[in-house]
């Protein structure tokens, strides 16, 4: 038996020392550790050898393989998976024989099959072709699915931006989402899983609206499970993929809601909604406070409450009360609240129209669009939210700003919170005054 023994440990001795490639040629050895990073992450060609050491065929390819390698380097990434040794790798990207070649170019996600011949000019000339068609597709405006990448940059368009999906690894996952104040929606992927793909853009288009509507406190993270197996299995993933969210002090808890873009917003909202302070109630002081408040909220809801003189502070409260429990009522929504006291900003009364309403007056308005709509119901909880609720979902009759513009606003003192004082009189002592001295005609 001892032969034998000695035999078999020969054999696999041998298999290990016949390794292909080293580190001192120009092809990249890939592994499930490194393929991602290399691979999938990078904007660069990829044409990838998956292999296996007792394979005649791949034992032929060697050389060209190395020398295609040298002749594309700078231009084209040549790499080589020991298919034999790393079987997950290759049933990914459903490897039936050896040596299969792929083609990893604009969609990272879905290489294409190496048609070509295997000698190193055939090689080098089916990756210039390759090439040229992905820089043709991008000149276009073409461009494949990646993966998600660094987030480090606004997303925009309606269909959202990958670059708003925050790539978690092993090494980032504690101090971005556990030591962090911020809710966080984690995806758990693989990158051959046919429902991460479908989940992708939905979830690149959810992170964009939800990184707007809640201004960054809620944010959307993806992990390559194949990869960062750390986090992964800390978190017992099993299957791709899987949603969690995480809360700071919080045990993490499944998603368990639709994966559609609205679906994932209108939770993330909701999640938002419940820890949020209600929107700031601001006073109209001047040009700066308005042009803020406005510009950074989809709508900005402005009251035009009664003169102090008319009401006293008492009664004054009592309209801010309503305000600030229907700013609670739809604090989700991002809204910007704020409100004056009547006079005092004339020009932006006439250029809403409020004059022949009466006061307490509201006034919902898009600075975007230059639109605004007037309450029409009454200045109490039930008017308010049925006005508010009109126009979240679309309805409503809207008008043109006055001038296409937002109208001056004076500069005012903040109100103190106290009752009004009526201006004080001048008092004349008539005592010294000689009526004799004065037309009687005129008394």
């Amino acid at each position: 038996m001892r032969p034998l023994i000695l035999g078999v440990l020969g054999c696999s001795l041998l298999l290990s020392a016949q390794a292909f490639y080293s580190a001192s040629d120009d092809v990249v050895e890939l592994n499930p550790s490194n393929f991602n990073r290399e691979v999938i992450q990078s904007d660069s060609l990829w044409l990838v050898e998956f292999y296996a050491p007792w394979c005649g065929h791949c034992q032929s390819l060697t050389a060209d393989w190395k020398k295609a390698a040298t002749a594309l380097k700078g231009v084209v990434k040549i790499g080589a998976v020991d298919a034999d040794q790393h079987k997950s790798l290759g049933s990914q990207y459903g490897v039936r024989g050896f040596p299969t070649i792929k083609v990893f170019g604009a969609n990272k996600n879905k290489p294409e099959e190496y048609q070509g011949g295997r000698s190193s000019q055939a090689i080098v000339d089916g990756a210039m072709n390759s090439l040229r068609s992905l820089v043709k597709d991008r000149l276009s405006g073409k461009s494949g699915s990646s993966g998600y990448k660094q987030s480090g940059g606004s997303g925009g368009g309606g269909g959202g931006s990958k670059m708003d999906v925050v790539e978690l690894t092993d090494d980032n996952f504690d101090k971005l989402v556990l030591e962090g104040d911020d809710v966080w929606f984690v995806e758990f992927f693989a990158p051959w899983c046919g429902h991460c793909k479908n989940l992708e853009p939905e979830w690149a288009a959810a992170a964009t609206a939800i990184k707007e509507q809640t201004k960054g406190k809620v944010r959307l993270g993806a992990v390559d499970a194949t990869v960062h197996q750390a986090v992964s299995s800390r978190y017992g993933i099993r299957g791709f993929p899987t949603i969690k969210i995480f809360r700071k002090g919080e045990e993490p808890e499944d998603y368990q809601g639709g994966r559609s873009r609205a679906d994932i917003v209108e939770r993330a909202l909701d999640l938002f909604s419940e820890n949020a302070a209600p929107p700031e109630m601001v006073e109209i002081l001047n040009e700066d406070v308005l042009k803020k408040t406005c510009e950074d909220s989809q709508l900005c809801i402005i009251a035009v409450l009664p003169h102090i003189l008319d009401t006293g502070a008492a009664g004054r409260k009592s309209y801010l009360e309503v305000m600030v429990k229907m700013a609670e009522k739809y604090k989700k929504k991002m809204w910007g609240w704020m409100w004056t006291e009547a006079g005092a900003q004339m020009e932006m009364e006439a250029a809403l129209g409020i004059g022949g309403f009466g006061y307490p007056a509201m006034a919902a308005i898009n600075t975007r669009k230059m639109k605004f709509a007037l309450l029409r119901g009454s200045f109490s909880d039930s008017g308010i939210h049925d006005f508010l609720r009109e126009l979240s979902v679309g309805r409503g009759s809207t008008s043109t700003l006055g001038g296409g513009a937002m109208p001056k606003i004076q500069a005012v003192e903040p109100w103190d919170g106290e009752d009004g004082q009526l201006p004080v009189e001048e008092e004349y002592d008539l005592s010294d005054i000689d009526l004799d001295d004065f037309d009687k005609d005129e008394l």
